[in-house]
């Protein structure tokens, strides 16, 4: 027979008991698990940090060490270029290397293009950049102007050129502008951008000497006298070049995006004008003059004799007037910097740039004889450089002097684009029979 028999308290409670014993081993798994897994994260996050730093684990005869090491950041124009680290192949442009502190030596390559080197100084933990421009070795030529040319000018801000043309009708003749941001852009060989302001209808405009306004809105031309030297010079960015009246010349006030059907005389008046576009050059120099350190500005004052601005208002083109020592004016610079090509002795004649916003001063021409002919590339660290029949781009460290041409052109003639992708020359391709016409060199 069956018979039930009741549970005791103490048989009741002894499962609850083995529950218990086997959640507390589990609870303690988990946090040990979590425990592991901060650590591990902390070591991970410390280890980025370190590898970020350049901090490496290198190999050497007494084994592995971790070393610390800093950043090259190489890019380049065209991209995918080869770089060489003292003339070993060791990556590609776009990209970074890791290297031990110490001078090194990188040369960026391609093929169709002109090698492009410079010296650079690894410091640890410090990420330091080069940025290569590549020139072709074969840079194609293209003519963008229909007529004969008879001299050009380009405007303060680099990006329009007036030309003058004498061989053709008296509708024909005249003075054009080409706008060198304009969309519409030459596609065929001989096809032109450019479009005529003024014609020989009214006056010997063919014959004129032209003078941009600052604004590059206007454009003075002076007929039928010969232009004294002042008078035929543009009125660049320094503000130290303006025109002046000559009592036997006749004076046009033209604008500069139309065609001026009745060109506005302005003999009478032309002392006023040119007095008002002296101010406006003047003010611009005393608000750049305003934009550098107390210091900076006193010594540019005795020491600089300023040729031009760069495109961003940032570096100085400047001849040294006298011999001298350049101080180092921020106390604490830009870490990353390349200070190799830096030359803060100063020679009377040479010519330099000076980076305002780096405090570093470099020598581009060791010494000339008269007022170079140098011009800033767009970019504001290339500067085209026109002497001994050649075109040449130079970095604004005075490193990388690369002759892009080395053909027949006329005078300094030679004008950047505004995106950097050409160069304008004006030339004959020297044949003396022909009326020079102007050209692109393409540059990319």
């Amino acid at each position: 027979m069956f018979t039930r028999r009741p549970v005791t308290q103490t048989q009741a409670a002894a499962p609850r008991e083995s529950s218990v014993d086997i959640e507390k081993p589990s609870a303690k798994k988990q946090i040990f698990f979590s425990a592991i897994l901060i650590i591990l994260l902390i070591i991970a996050t410390s280890l980025i940090v370190l590898y970020a730093k350049g901090y490496r684990i290198l190999v050497n005869k007494s084994g592995p060490a971790v070393s610390k090491t800093g950043i090259l950041e190489i890019t380049s124009t065209p991209t995918s270029s080869q770089v060489y680290i003292n003339d070993h192949l060791t990556t590609a442009t776009n990209n970074s290397i890791n290297l031990t502190p110490g001078k090194y030596t990188v040369k960026v390559a391609k093929d169709g293009y002109y090698d492009f080197q410079k010296d650079v100084q690894i410091e640890k933990e410090v990420v330091t950049g080069i940025d290569a421009l590549l020139f072709p070795k074969s840079p194609s030529l293209q003519s963008i102007s229909t007529f004969g040319v008879e001299e050009a000018l380009v405007d303060p801000s680099g990006t329009k050129l007036a030309f003058k043309i004498a061989s053709q009708s008296a509708k024909r003749n005249g003075i054009y502008i080409l706008d060198m941001n304009a969309r519409t852009v030459p596609i065929l060989q001989g096809q032109s951008s450019s479009s005529q302001i003024a014609d020989d209808t009214v006056d010997k405009f063919s014959e004129a000497s032209l003078s941009w306004s600052p604004d590059s809105r206007q454009i003075i031309a002076s007929i039928s006298a010969k232009p004294t030297t002042e008078e035929s010079s543009n009125l660049d960015t320094t503000g130290q070049t303006t025109p002046q009246a000559n009592p036997l010349a006749t004076y046009y006030l033209l604008k500069s995006d139309t065609f001026n059907d009745n060109p506005q005389d302005i003999t009478a008046t032309i002392s006023e004008t040119l007095d008002l576009w002296k101010t406006q050059l003047t003010d611009r120099e005393i608000s750049r003059q305003k934009s550098l350190k107390p210091k900076i500005a006193q010594f540019s004052k005795q020491y600089f004799h300023v040729l031009s601005w760069s495109p961003d208002d940032k570096k100085i083109l400047y001849q040294a007037s006298e011999s001298g020592q350049m101080p180092v004016f921020q106390t604490s610079r830009r870490i990353g910097n390349n200070l190799l090509y830096e030359r803060r002795d100063l020679k009377k004649g040479a010519v330099y740039v000076y980076d305002t916003t780096e405090d570093i001063n470099t020598r581009i021409i060791d010494s000339v004889d008269q007022e170079p002919s140098l011009t800033w590339f767009p970019d504001s660290d290339h500067l085209v450089y026109v002497h001994d029949e050649k075109i040449q781009i130079v970095e604004a460290d005075g490193s990388n002097l690369t002759t892009v041409y080395a053909g027949p052109f006329l005078g300094n003639y030679v004008f950047p684009w505004p995106d950097g992708s050409k160069i304008v020359i004006l030339t004959n391709l020297g044949n003396t029979n022909a009326s020079p016409t102007l050209y692109t060199i393409g540059l990319k």
